[in-house]
């Protein structure tokens, strides 16, 4: 599979973001190119571009974009405040994954830094940097694959929610980073995936990547996980993070935690996958993250037809908070960490 989310160069200071559409997926694939901020920002929020690595690539991306619209600015000063309030617009796109504001501040970063440089000459540091990214994440989710290989048994039966493979990122995953490199090794794993209620990511993406590779998946919906660990047909549970607490708590897609749980009612190890940009020093436990809410259509209607009446309340919270307690380890591309230990990325 291509990369999920790259910048295409035309000039050392153009070019535009293309990114393969998610949301047509499984019934069509194709590449949608971003070439505004303000495109961006709609990109992200509409899960164009969605899974918290690629966020961070596309928040990397849009900060190029907003340099470029901002080229002429005939000072330094005023082309870095409009920047930034750009760079503040399309992070409020995705509240929740900590890697959109990650990388649109490691793109400002570098802007504050090089104030004695021309416009031009920013604009080219910013898609190098924004090349960089790309590239190192890819890097990144081999080494967490990499490392989470040695908890998987030989044989086991995987189970995953959301999607947290290469659609996720630009490229080979986190959560499927590791189902990959444990599959590479030992031809006779497989996977159950949650279709993942209400967007069916699970369904949609992490089923249509799985069996393109070839790899044995069965998809279940969200409420068979607990039936099956009890069947013992479950060996170890994988998820991504989109943010996760100083203190090992992780927020993921909703649904996670009532993954854990069974998981932890079935002795059943329960392990997160996720880069260290994920982690975020600055909050001490999972009660500070905010949790995005999302429109009541994605629950309320399928296929763009009703399922319920409109008359009953619908609340549509896109992400829950798994405490450290139920998390067996935390994979990270330096290794694997104790969920009250991950502090230590940050000595």
């Amino acid at each position: 599979m291509e990369k999920t989310i790259y910048w295409q160069k035309i000039s050392e200071t153009s070019g535009f973001s293309r990114m393969i559409d998610q949301t047509v997926i499984p019934e069509e694939f194709k590449t949608v190119d971003i070439k505004s901020s303000d495109d961006m920002y709609d990109a992200i929020k509409t899960m164009i571009v969605r899974g918290a690595p690629a966020i961070g690539i596309a928040g990397a991306h849009g900060v190029v974009l907003s340099a470029i619209e901002n080229k002429e600015a005939s000072d330094y000063k005023t082309f870095l405040s409009e920047i930034e309030k750009q760079a503040e617009y399309i992070n409020s796109s995705r509240p929740t994954a900590v890697n959109l504001k990650w990388a649109i501040d490691n793109q400002l970063e570098i802007i504050r830094k090089n104030s004695d440089k021309t416009n031009e000459e920013i604009i080219e540091l910013l898609v190098q940097n924004a090349i960089r990214l790309e590239d190192e994440d890819i890097r990144i989710n081999k080494k967490i694959g990499e490392y989470g290989s040695s908890v998987v048994p030989k044989g086991a039966t995987i189970m995953t929610h959301c999607n947290a493979g290469a659609l996720a990122t630009v490229g080979w995953g986190t959560a499927l980073g590791v189902v990959r490199s444990a599959w590479e090794k030992d031809k006779t794993i497989k996977v159950f995936a949650d279709e993942t209620r209400p967007r069916q990511q699970g369904a949609r993406l992490t089923t249509y990547e799985l069996t393109r590779d070839g790899i044995d998946t069965t998809l279940i919906t969200d409420g068979m996980g607990a039936y099956f660990m009890n069947k013992g047909m479950i060996d170890v549970v994988i998820t991504g993070a989109d943010r996760i607490a100083l203190n090992g708590d992780s927020a993921n897609k909703i649904g996670t935690y009532m993954v854990a749980i069974a998981a932890k009612y079935h002795n059943v190890p329960f392990y997160i996958a996720a880069p260290k940009s994920t982690i975020d020093p600055n909050i001490k436990s999972g009660k500070e993250i905010v949790i995005e809410l999302r429109n009541k259509e994605e629950v309320t209607m399928i296929n763009g037809k009703p399922v319920c009446t409109d008359k009953v309340n619908v609340i549509n919270p896109g992400f829950d908070v798994t405490p450290a307690s139920l998390i067996t380890g935390i994979i990270t591309e330096y290794g694997i960490f104790k969920p009250d230990e991950i502090y230590k990325l940050f000595e």
